[in-house]
């Protein structure tokens, strides 16, 4: 089965970039493994999801490999399970996948 393309949306209204989300809690490290099949971006956490912990430490995680402030960085939708979208303010698209695109696990 061929691979989906990464799943980054920009919509005209609001400019800021949505990104699908896979957010693995109560991992063994922080990390980005790169675009499920699926196309969402596979995430893994050290933080339990209790009380908004792991949530926070994605919007920390990608707020730093993309080199943006963390109010930049918002969930907008998934708050309590593993599927998120998040949304990103200020970073171009080419410039998302470019940062995004160097963890390529490709996960299944």
């Amino acid at each position: 089965m061929p691979q989906k393309t990464p799943r980054i949306h920009i919509p005209r209204k609001t400019g800021k970039a949505r990104i699908r989300v896979r957010l693995q809690p109560r991992a063994s490290k922080d990390e980005i493994l790169g675009w499920k099949e699926d196309g969402a971006l596979w995430v893994r956490v050290k933080a339990p999801p209790v009380n908004g912990a792991a949530n926070a430490a994605l919007v920390q995680l990608l707020a730093k490999h993309l080199g943006v402030a963390k109010s930049k960085v918002t969930l907008v939708s998934g708050t309590t399970a593993r599927n998120k979208i998040v949304e990103v303010q200020g970073v171009p698209e080419p410039v998302l996948r470019k940062v995004l695109d160097g963890h390529q696990a490709h996960a299944k």
